[in-house]
């Protein structure tokens, strides 16, 4: 009797386990990390140079919104760089030490051939990271597929850079999708937005996004 009683128990306890998705999802990216204070300061906006802000970007009951066109003039006359309109985190630059960029994303269906979020600058190279979204789908640069169908939804984005560790990790909605090598030391800072990813770029990029933090170990 008792033998049967305690089987049955067994038996609660897993099934409880196993619908319990906290129990599988791991630990919290930001675990461990110490958030950064942040001011309005600090989110830097770029868009078309001939264009106003306003016509690129609106920032209404805490969401941001960019959006950019194909055929838009670069940040800066004497760019030669694609249309753009982003959030660049200003004054937190970092060389070293572990950074982490949290934020909820929301992609509109049609957006594609954008990069929606990266880490500027490397030893070599423009970027350490760039997440780009193709038909909804999103990827580390054009290669690693990290997540599919994120149309028309808000997604949590969570990016790591351990510089002294050299290594990139990359989680969607809490789950870890990418671990790999950054590209070496260098002036960093995060960036979110819409940016023009040639080829298959779309007319038309939009990306919307809320409760942007930053944090450090």
């Amino acid at each position: 009797m008792k033998c049967s009683y305690c089987y049955l128990l067994l038996i609660l306890v897993l099934v409880g386990l196993q619908t319990n998705s906290n129990f599988f999802c791991g630990a919290d990216p930001i675990d461990g990390f110490t958030p950064v204070p942040l001011t309005e300061w600090n989110f830097e906006s770029q868009k078309p140079y001939d264009i106003p802000l306003e016509e690129r970007y609106s920032y209404k009951d805490g969401v941001r919104r960019l959006w950019v066109y194909a055929n838009d003039k670069p940040h800066s006359p004497d760019s030669h760089t694609e249309p753009r309109t982003e959030i660049r985190i200003r004054g937190l630059d970092y060389s070293s030490g572990v950074w982490q960029f949290e934020g909820y994303g929301f992609v509109p269906n049609g957006t594609s051939g954008a990069i929606i979020v990266q880490i500027h600058g490397a030893a070599k190279g423009a970027t350490t990271l760039i997440l780009r979204i193709y038909n909804g789908d999103v990827r580390y640069y054009t290669r690693d597929l990290m997540a599919t169908g994120l149309y028309d939804k808000w997604f949590r984005v969570n990016v790591i850079h351990d510089v002294d560790g050299g290594k990139v990790t990359v989680f969607i909605d809490g789950i870890q999708k990418f671990v790999g090598k950054d590209k070496g030391p260098g002036d960093l800072y995060f960036k979110c937005g819409v940016y023009a990813a040639p080829p298959n770029v779309s007319y038309y990029m939009e990306s919307r996004w809320k409760d942007i933090k930053i944090y450090k170990k």
